[in-house]
Order: C-alpha cells, then sequence, then structure tokens
C-alpha cells in the first residue's frame, strides 16, 4: 500500500481537553484471561476455605487475598498503589465484588490472619502445584531447596538483622523455598528471621516437601539438588533414608583434606560435553564425624580474570589463566558428567527468585505483623504459580527431561505477559443485555488472547 507525505505529517497539534466520565472503561482488558482461569481453578472457594474460621465484618479475609492477588498480577508494590485502579470495572468484576476494599480495611484483614489461615494458604499452593504434576506424570520429579533474603527498612514482627550481602546491617526475613525444576513452581516455603542459618529447620522441611510429592506421585523418581549451607551428616542421611537421589555442594574450604586432595592430584579427566574446559576426579571419602563413606566429585573449571594491578595498558593487558574448583557429594550412580550437568542446573531457581521478587513484589514487607508478612508471601508465591500454570495449560511441554533437569515449557515472565496482555484498554457494555468487552483490534494481542482463553 502507498502512502503520501500529506498522509503522514500532520499540520495542526492542539492539545486536547481534559475530561473525566465513568464511560466503564478499563485499563486491564486482559485481566479477563486471569478471571477465567480463577473460576476453572476454583480459586476463590479455595481462598475461603482458607479463611472460613475467621470473622470479619463487611469484607471477609478471603475478599482481601483476592484482591492481594489482583494487586500482584497488575505489577504494584504497595496497598496504597490500589487508590489509582479501584474504579477499574474489570478489576473489581475479577475480584468478585462490586466495591474494593479501602486499604486501612485491606491492612487490618492481613493483620488478623492467624496461623491456621497462613498454614491452608500455602497448602492451597501446594495443591495447585501438585494438581500440575499429577497431571503431567513425570517419571523424575526434581526438588530445588535455598533460602532467599527479604529485607526491610521498618521493624516488623519476626524480622532480625543476620546475613544480608545487599543492605548490611537491615532487618530481615530469610524464607526457605522448595521448587520444584520440571515445571518452574515454588512447592512451599518455610518462613524464618533473618538471623537464622540456611540449614535451620532445613531437614523437617526437606522431609515434608518429598512426603508431600511422594503421595500424590508415588511411583516417581524424587531428587534434591541443595547448596553447600545444607551439607552435613544428617542431612545426607536423611535423604538415603528417604531414597531421594541428591546432589549437595560441599564447602570443601573447611576441610583441609579435601583441599590437599585437589592440591595433589595429578590426573584430571574431562567432563564429557565441556570442551575441555571442566575436568574432575571422584572419590570415596567422608569427613572424621561421619559414619559411612559418600561419593565425593571433585571438578575444575578453566577460567581467565583480568589482572586488577596498575599496568602499562597501552603495552599489554594481563590476562591470568587458572582454575575455579568445587567438590559435590551425591549418592547417583550415573557417569560423573552427568553429575555435574545435573547439579549446575540448579541455577535455574535463581531466575525463580528474580522473578519473584522484580515481577510478583515477593521481597516487599508491606506490614509490621509477622501472619500478614507471611499471607504477603504466600500470595506472591502462588500469583507466580498461576501465570506458569497458565502458560502451561496453553502449551505442551516443548522439552523433554535433560541432563540439568531443565524446566520442561518455555515461559514468559509475568512482566510480559502483563505488557502484552493484561495492560490493554477495553470498554464493557452489554449489547441485548449479554456482558461484552471490547478490546482493541491488534493482531497480535488478539491471536495471544483468544489462545490464553481457550486454555484458561
Amino acid at each position: 500500500m502507498k502512502i503520501s507525505k500529506d498522509s503522514i505529517g500532520r499540520k495542526q497539534t492542539s492539545i486536547p481537553e481534559v475530561r473525566f466520565e465513568n464511560q466503564q472503561m478499563t485499563s486491564f482488558g486482559g485481566l479477563v484471561v486471569f478471571q477465567s482461569l480463577f473460576a476453572t481453578l476454583g480459586i476463590y472457594d479455595r481462598l475461603r476455605d482458607c479463611c472460613r474460621h475467621l470473622k470479619g465484618g463487611f469484607y471477609r479475609h478471603d475478599i482481601a487475598l483476592r484482591c492481594l492477588i489482583i494487586h500482584m498480577l497488575l505489577g504494584f508494590r504497595r496497598l496504597r498503589e490500589m487508590d489509582h485502579y479501584r474504579e477499574d470495572p474489570m478489576v473489581v468484576r475479577a475480584a468478585g465484588l462490586r466495591r474494593l476494599p479501602s486499604v486501612p480495611t485491606l491492612s487490618r484483614l492481613l493483620a488478623s490472619m492467624d496461623d491456621r489461615a497462613v498454614e491452608k494458604l500455602g497448602a492451597q499452593n501446594e495443591r495447585l502445584v501438585l494438581g500440575r504434576l499429577t497431571t503431567e506424570g513425570p517419571r523424575t520429579v526434581t526438588l530445588d531447596f535455598d533460602g532467599t533474603v527479604l529485607s526491610t527498612t521498618r521493624h516488623a514482627e519476626g524480622t532480625a538483622v543476620g546475613f544480608n550481602k545487599k543492605k548490611k546491617g537491615a532487618r530481615s526475613y530469610y524464607p526457605l523455598m522448595c521448587m520444584v525444576a520440571q515445571v518452574g513452581q515454588v512447592l512451599d516455603s518455610l518462613h524464618r528471621p533473618g538471623n537464622v542459618h540456611d540449614s535451620a529447620g532445613s531437614i523437617q522441611f526437606v522431609s515434608a516437601c518429598v512426603a508431600k510429592v511422594r503421595a500424590e506421585l508415588p511411583c516417581s523418581r524424587v531428587e534434591a539438588r541443595l547448596d553447600s549451607a545444607f551439607f552435613s551428616d544428617s542431612m545426607v542421611r536423611t535423604l538415603g533414608e528417604l531414597g531421594v537421589e541428591y546432589s549437595i555442594s560441599v564447602p570443601f574450604e573447611r576441610f583441609p583434606k579435601l583441599k590437599a586432595m585437589i592440591e595433589g592430584r595429578k590426573r584430571w579427566r574431562p567432563v564429557p560435553g565441556s570442551d575441555g574446559r571442566m575436568e574432575y576426579f571422584e572419590a570415596r571419602w567422608k569427613p572424621r564425624s561421619w559414619r559411612r563413606l559418600g561419593r565425593f566429585l571433585f571438578i575444575r573449571t578453566r577460567v581467565r580474570r583480568q589482572s586488577k594491578e596498575p599496568v602499562q595498558l597501552d603495552l599489554f593487558r594481563p590476562i591470568e589463566e587458572g582454575y575455579d574448583h568445587k567438590v559435590i557429594i551425591t549418592n547417583k550412580h550415573v557417569a560423573a558428567g552427568k553429575v555435574c550437568r545435573f547439579h549446575e542446573g540448579r541455577g535455574y531457581q535463581e531466575k525463580i527468585y528474580a522473578e519473584l521478587k522484580d515481577q510478583t513484589n515477593a521481597d516487599y514487607v508491606a506490614c509490621r505483623r509477622l501472619n500478614a508478612n507471611k499471607t504477603w508471601l504466600s500470595c506472591a508465591i502462588l500469583t507466580h504459580n498461576l501465570a506458569r500454570e497458565l502458560q502451561m495449560r496453553a502449551d505442551p511441554p516443548s522439552r523433554g527431561l535433560t541432563a540439568g533437569r531443565t524446566v520442561q515449557w518455555v515461559f514468559q515472565g509475568l512482566a510480559t505477559i502483563r505488557r502484552t496482555v493484561l495492560q490493554r484498554a477495553g470498554r464493557l457494555t452489554r449489547p441485548q443485555g449479554k456482558l461484552t468487552i471490547t478490546l482493541p483490534d491488534i493482531a497480535a494481542f488478539k491471536t495471544s488472547l483468544r489462545h490464553l482463553l481457550k486454555a484458561a
């Protein structure tokens, strides 16, 4: 199609007059997809079951949970930001209400959540993830365990000053999470203050997570991957007794004998598929206080580091070649290269943490009450899992079980879904008495919305 210059430019650039009217316009037309998903999964009935024992006023506690999940889906952080979409008809309708609660009312409802309600909310999240695993029926389920720091500048109940790499001296929580590698969802979390060690309560938590998976998938093989903070005789024995295949990083700096074994080793074997960058050897060993020997893999990776010393950069740029070393303990009976790729695959959980903090604001400490902050974290996890559930319903797995246990779907981040689907202007009307939302006729948007609606 040919166009002329006159059809491109505009001679007059007058500024339009601003007028505000209630015309049932929405800024979040794509929210209809999640409204359909909520109805399919019965999310609001599940939330009502969590809070049935709590007494509320005009607004019940499960209504506060609905509003909180939608608040996170839309990408808002502070509760006060609800005022910017309070009258949006699509948001109100998706929440199943005629009017959203005020911010003080929502704060009071969150603050009055008790331990029983928080525990039930976590159980509903587990039910969602385990339901997806039951539908897929994987032969192998890989669980990744790690903790993350949630910092705050306020004095919230249950926070403490502990290890905080980014904000030293700030009070924080330090929850321990269990993630399912195949679906990229968070199965469960253990809320803890910020001054505990990464392994605090980990044995009971790991055992409980394995038991939940085994109850739903008794024929599936369960694997676990953990970092060096969880390295202990009790953890290794527990995983062995549970029949779980595991790999755990070893803090070999604490064991002089392991350092001596690395320094004295002359022959290193190349790790298959690493192009000669990684080499290994393995040995049967145990710390003095342990009961039995274990399989230890010693891995070194060739690295090149630029020297930071003052140099004449106009003559040369010095590069130092060396090795980074890593030690892994495992009970897997496969080749060392497969064990190495399996253990390295746990790096995907850092992406899940990043999405939880950046896209559902899981790192925001919203209230001063402990149970309110536990509820906030649980809702953030549930929001993340719902976004993944929607995409798994829409598309089949794009890959099978890989050596690194890579997630089997190619997921879009919630921020991408928000930009391309949720944040679309629309108008709610009732032609011939049928509720209709009119959205922009954009080909890419129309295709994505119809695809997700069909899945939801």
